[in-house]
């Protein structure tokens, strides 16, 4: 299945400044997709590009097997950082508005709106003006602004900013539904937690270029580097015998309760992993050996530092 965007070769330039230089990247159909980076990066610079907001000075943005124009920004929800709700109307008559310009009859907007007030806890504000509101429930309102119009394409720039954790779990629980009912979704966050619970795939950008790219999954096995835990019963000299040559040890070994010692060990040939787990199962009392999956906020570090 073709995604249905695809950023090719895209580069920006600002006076005196470089904001993205030679960007790539494919969203998967039906995937949710973390745009990460240090501030500075790059990200809203390139979301500005896909939403028509700005234009590249080389490359193209391809939306559904074409080149993005104007009519296919009708099938995008953005969801920007910067709020922009006007806060002298009412919260209702302003969700109204923008969804009638998303090209929504007034009649299906005011069902669907009411929907997704009820859905999300503050149907009570809908005759109250947008000043009145609290940092997180504005939020809900740009959110509920940003799907109710069922994009194909959701945009979201950090929109866990400014919730508890309450709010946002609920919020996590609607972009899994959203996406699951067929949506694509595009999330920037620094939020490294939120990408392991939700992204599939991520694009890190770093100093205008993107410097990462793939399945989550895939990206932390890979950052693994074949680093593994070992538990085991038995003589520590023993151990140290059995991998000499083929495994290194990471840090100090760990006694246990009930006598058992742990161990991280980094294993460069993946052919010595067998060998070395049978070896420690027949000498020594083998109790646990697991690889050590890093973080993604361990990653994020790590490719920004460049160490990775």
């Amino acid at each position: 299945m073709s995604p249905i965007l695809r950023i090719e070769n895209v580069t920006k330039d600002y006076v005196g400044h470089r904001a993205l230089d030679d960007v790539s990247m494919e969203v998967p159909r039906g995937s949710i997709y973390g745009l990460l980076g240090p501030n500075g990066a790059g990200k809203t610079t390139l979301i500005r590009v896909v939403n028509h907001m700005t234009f590249p000075d080389k490359g193209k943005v391809w939306f559904e097997d074409h080149e993005i124009t104007e009519k296919d920004i009708f099938n995008v929800g953005y969801m920007p950082e910067e709020r922009g709700l006007y806060k002298k109307m009412k919260v209702g008559e302003q969700a109204v508005f923008f969804a009638r310009i998303h090209g929504m009859s007034k009649t299906e907007a005011i069902i669907k709106l009411k929907g997704w007030f009820d859905r999300l806890g503050i149907a009570d504000w809908w005759d109250k003006k947008v000043e009145d509101l609290s940092k997180g429930m504005a939020q809900k309102v740009q959110f509920i602004i940003t799907v109710v119009h069922e994009p194909k394409l959701l945009i979201f720039d950090e929109p866990f900013s400014g919730f508890d954790p309450i709010n946002q779990n609920l919020l996590k629980e609607e972009i899994l539904g959203l996406r699951d009912r067929g949506a694509t979704v595009i999330f920037s966050t620094h939020n490294m937690e939120s990408v392991e619970e939700i992204c599939d795939d991520i694009t890190l950008i770093n100093k205008s270029r993107n410097i990462l790219s793939g399945p989550v999954d895939e990206i932390r096995r890979k950052a693994g580097g074949n680093t593994f835990q070992v538990i085991y019963s038995g003589d520590r000299e023993e151990f140290n015998s059995i991998i000499s040559g083929k495994a290194d040890l990471i840090g100090d070994t760990e006694g246990l309760i009930g006598g058992y010692n742990q161990q991280k060990i980094h294993i460069p040939e993946d052919s010595d992993i067998r060998p070395i787990i049978g070896a420690i199962n027949e000498k020594l009392g083998l109790r646990s050996f697991q690889e050590i999956i890093p973080s993604m906020n361990d990653i994020f570090i790590r490719a920004v530092n460049g160490t990775l």
